[in-house]
């Protein structure tokens, strides 16, 4: 685990804005990503009848939507102890195999830190 204060601060403050979207929206998951801008995009888990998606693959689906090119870093709060495989494709997908994506718990620690590749 890893003390949220030791984070890079604009790492930390996705991980913020990614507990907040979770505590917020009562969801699952809470996720942020920073494009190569420094623009973040911040989304819940989507869970409609005919649209499934983790709160990581909808932050990643709003930067591109919003014109990004690149991201620099993502993260999630979740219960889970990682990133799904299809999470880590999604930011993959837009920020190559050495995004760092950051997973933290509920209470804002992060717990691992993987690559997306």
């Amino acid at each position: 685990m890893t003390d949220s204060n030791a984070l890079d601060p604009e790492d930390r403050k996705i991980v913020t804005l990614a507990r907040s979207a979770r505590a917020r929206n009562g969801v699952p998951e809470g996720a942020a990503v920073r494009d190569e801008t420094g623009r973040t995009y911040v989304a819940g888990t989507v869970a409609l009848d005919s649209l499934k998606l983790s709160a990581l693959q909808t932050a990643v689906a709003m930067a591109v939507a919003s014109g990004a090119k690149s991201l620099e870093a993502a993260a999630v709060v979740t219960e889970a102890e990682g990133a799904s495989a299809e999470d880590r494709a999604a930011v993959r997908d837009l920020g190559g195999p050495q995004t760092p994506v950051l997973v933290a718990g509920p209470d804002g620690t992060v717990r691992v830190t993987v690559t997306a590749g």
